[in-house]
């Protein structure tokens, strides 16, 4: 993640499910003749160095770049490959990006270029530069297409990071597809590969076929033990064992995580570490494990300095932040849950812009395509006219009409293409499911209008509901089943809700209001209303005979403040008390007393 400068290391489909950030690319630890500069760069492309640049690697690359000269111009290309993804490497983007481009001008070697086009759209995601990347991606696509001198393994990496890269903007089907390229052309050697197969399965994992990836495990796991390759073995384990914890086996991860961590800590990358990490730090919370899971979620923290925005920090924040209020302490929960907040909405910003720039570049390929389609269309009409001026052909005329026809059609497509990117930003806005605000858009929504009541000194309250053992739910009925029901619950809040609250999906089954110019009694007059209206709604024919319930946290103003953060802990832990009480009430903080007084607010409570 480039927002805070932050060196993002990944490899090509690596085991945390992203895409690769260099391929094919290697230095070596051992010198090599100096009389022999083809033999040194030949070392430097054939040896690894896998997880960083070791200062052997660093002195072969300075002593080929002292003979440089005397090497053969394609050879100088490799060299300048090989400086590049060591300024990567470094963070030194304006270097590789330069280097780069050198090579997609210079080169002759239509092989390299098309690894350096694999490293220029990686780049160009590690700095965040999604719209770029993709728009590189789409050239890559029509040469992996064309497939002209372009070697097997190239080909193989390139659907491999076509796959990684759609999977990351949340395009699952076209993720599969490219992941099924790779087999469907013959690139997996004896019908599986460790990249291929590890490929398929961060596709289906992300397009939720979780009933597809079992079979695959496996096997995917045997060939890259045969393939002598840990990184890709482990990123499959890391999938399975996501499997076991998210179908309420939190013990068969634990297992599966602690065997292989020894490997995993030896190889040493450090965004799969991360991930491990995290993996076990929710799987420990889930089996009232607090010390290991407080354990694990730091070690997380502490490997994830790669990407402060990525998924398994947000997650260990969100675990310690649980971990430190189960423990009763106060002020490790709040400085946890502020470093969540942040992390959290930082990677679904990450996850939005990635979204949002995909269909960008999507339009943007349709517009210049019919652009370019009008403007021919416009030519033969001119022409049409020359020649109707001097036969005034009947034929011409009618042709003339059609052409016109034509053109007005693909202005109006035009126009509904921008329609279309008007609406998906909308719809980035919301939750897939249900419909109503996704947790990164309620959380500005929400901090927005309580900005606005803290200048006008108005009431607000903030609501948190979660559902009553819906993991029963899912687990017994299936997943279809819990979808409709968490609709059902939706439309029962939604009926109980002014055109002023913010309404969002926090996540799972959890959910928030912001209730404006609302006192604490007012607020929770209001959250009984609802928590009636689920009990009786999400039992009703889309669900019959499953009872279901929630619990509510609510929190106001007058005792927390305007922050949201803060509003979001009190109201949590009024919602932890609903729970520890019974369930399927409505509670506020255990602590009655106001934290401070909000000047010029009338409150509801001595």
């Amino acid at each position: 993640m480039s927002a805070s400068g932050t060196w993002r290391r990944r490899v090509l489909i690596g085991a945390i499910g992203g895409v690769a950030l260099f391929v094919g690319v290697a230095c070596a630890a051992a010198p090599a003749s100096s009389s022999d500069d083809a033999a040194l760069l030949q070392q430097a492309e054939t040896q690894t160095c896998t997880s960083s640049l070791t200062e052997q690697c660093a002195n072969l690359l300075h002593r080929l770049e002292q003979v440089s000269s005397q090497l053969a111009p394609e050879q100088r290309q490799r060299l300048r490959y090989l400086q590049a993804w060591q300024a990567a490497f470094g963070g030194n983007y304006q270097k590789s990006d330069a280097l780069i481009d050198g090579i997609l001008d210079e080169s002759r070697d239509a092989d390299l270029r098309f690894e350096a086009a694999i490293f220029r759209v990686n780049s160009l995601s590690e700095q965040s530069r999604f719209e770029e990347a993709f728009r590189q991606l789409s050239q890559l696509v029509v040469s992996l297409q064309e497939g002209t001198g372009i070697g097997q393994g190239n080909q193989e990496r390139g659907f491999a990071v076509a796959s990684s890269l759609y999977a990351e903007a949340g395009q699952y089907e076209l993720a599969s597809y490219y992941a099924e390229e790779i087999f469907k052309r013959g690139l997996a050697r004896a019908g599986h590969t460790c990249v291929g197969d590890h490929t398929r399965i961060a596709a289906l994992y992300g397009g939720g076929k979780w009933q597809d990836i079992e079979p695959l495990i496996t096997q995917g796991i045997e060939v890259c033990i045969k393939e002598r390759n840990n990184l890709y073995a482990n990123g499959i384990r890391y999938f399975a064992a996501k499997l076991d914890l998210n179908r309420g086996h939190p013990e068969q991860a634990i297992a599966l995580l602690r065997k292989h961590y020894p490997v995993v800590q030896r190889d040493g990358y450090a965004p799969q570490l991360a991930q491990f990490d995290a993996l076990l730090a929710t799987a420990y919370s889930e089996t009232g494990q607090l010390e290991l899971a407080r354990e694990s979620a730091l070690a997380a923290v502490a490997h994830g300095t790669h990407n402060s925005y990525a998924e398994p920090i947000s997650t260990a924040y969100r675990i310690l932040y649980q971990v430190a209020k189960q423990q009763g302490d106060a002020a490790s929960a709040l400085t946890y849950h502020e470093q969540y907040m942040v992390a959290d909405k930082g990677y679904l910003d990450e996850v939005s812009a990635k979204a949002l720039a995909f269909q960008t570049v999507q339009q943007q390929v349709v517009a210049k395509k019919l652009q370019i389609d009008t403007l021919n269309k416009q030519n033969q009409i001119l022409q049409l006219q020359q020649s109707l001026d001097k036969s005034a052909s009947e034929t011409n005329r009618l042709y003339i009409i059609l052409l016109l026809t034509v053109l007005a059609f693909i202005v109006l497509w035009t126009y509904r293409i921008k329609r279309s990117q008007l609406r998906f930003m909308k719809l980035a806005r919301r939750d897939g499911l249900t419909g109503i605000f996704n947790r990164q858009h309620f959380v500005s929504s929400a901090e927005q209008q309580l900005q606005y009541c803290k200048k006008s000194a108005r009431q607000a309250c903030l609501v948190l509901i979660d559902l009553d053992h819906f993991k029963i739910v899912n687990d017994t009925h299936g997943h279809a089943v819990g979808d409709r029901v968490l609709k059902r619950a939706v439309a029962a809040c939604q009926e109980h809700l002014r055109s002023t609250d913010i309404f969002g999906r926090l996540g799972g089954e959890e959910f928030g209001i912001v209730l404006p110019e609302c006192t604490l009694d007012q607020a929770l007059g209001r959250a009984e209303q609802i928590r009636v209206a689920i009990a009786s709604a999400a039992s009703g024919e889309d669900a019959p005979g499953i009872p279901i319930s929630a619990s509510f946290g609510v929190a106001s103003i007058v005792r927390s403040g305007y922050e949201l953060r803060q509003l979001l802990i009190d109201a949590d832990d009024g919602l932890y008390r609903a729970k520890r009480e019974g369930r399927n009430r409505v509670s506020v903080c255990d602590d009655t007393q106001p934290r401070q007084r909000v000047a010029g607010v009338a409150t509801d409570r001595a």
